[in-house]
């Protein structure tokens, strides 16, 4: 029964992504615009990500220029898998959030989640996709102390309750200037995967300090890359 109903939940999710819009996409952001944009990045950590499996890339938000970046470096041209953000509802509305829900994102209320947008979740990590997840929950351009929301945790252990095993990739990024600039540097370092092993919603709190101590080192290596020492406490 599992297997049938992944099957279907996987057929119906990815007919979610426009099969003509995205390989456009790819070509305009990835090859026309990142390219162009900014020095060659710098990936560090690039063999932590699956290639398979039930994943939530988790990483810091530091620039609107994070997502485009991920879908490139994580995305199918690497792992042969999409990135499939979850964004907030502003994101997703008039043009901007037609294209973004052609591409496979969907929008949750950071407040009031609703059970819509936590099946749609839990339906891309049954299916075993790759779900894009900020913890932060918004962009953080100074530096200060990294805190979460509960989000990428609660989901993995829900996941796992339900018998799909669920790995959370920690992931820094780190530009040039807060506000990135043409032809600024950029890293991207990919931490070791956490992988959730406990079913009890007690673990909450655990693995949410291991993610945050994660996130922390994934973004000093991301910003010793590029020359930008972290002031962080």
């Amino acid at each position: 029964m599992y297997s049938i109903m992944k099957t279907i939940n996987k057929n119906r999710l990815n007919s979610q992504i426009n099969p003509y819009l995205a390989p456009i996409a790819i070509l305009l952001i990835q090859d026309l615009l990142l390219r162009r944009y900014f020095d060659e990045p710098q990936i560090l950590g690039k063999d932590h990500l699956p290639s398979s499996g039930a994943t939530i890339l988790a990483p810091v938000h530091r620039a609107r220029w994070d997502s485009l970046l991920l879908s490139y470096y994580a995305g199918r041209r690497v792992t042969g898998r999409d990135c499939r953000f979850m964004v907030t509802q502003n994101q997703m509305r008039g043009i901007q959030g037609w294209f973004l829900s052609q591409l496979g994102c969907f929008s949750i209320n950071q407040s009031r989640p609703s059970l819509t947008s936590i099946r749609s979740a839990i339906d891309l990590l049954y299916a075993h996709e790759q779900l894009v997840m900020f913890p932060e929950g918004r962009i953080c351009r100074i530096d200060k102390s990294i805190k979460i929301y509960n989000g990428v945790t609660r989901l993995a252990l829900r996941a796992h309750r339900g018998g799909v095993p669920v790995k959370i990739v920690p992931i820094g990024i780190s530009y040039s200037h807060p506000f990135p600039l043409p032809h600024d540097k950029v890293a991207i370092c990919f931490g070791t995967p956490i992988n959730v092993t406990n079913k009890g919603y007690n673990d909450i709190d655990r693995l949410n300090n291991e993610l945050i101590a994660s996130l922390h080192c994934a973004e000093l290596v991301a910003r010793l890359a590029i020359g930008r020492p972290c002031s962080k406490k």
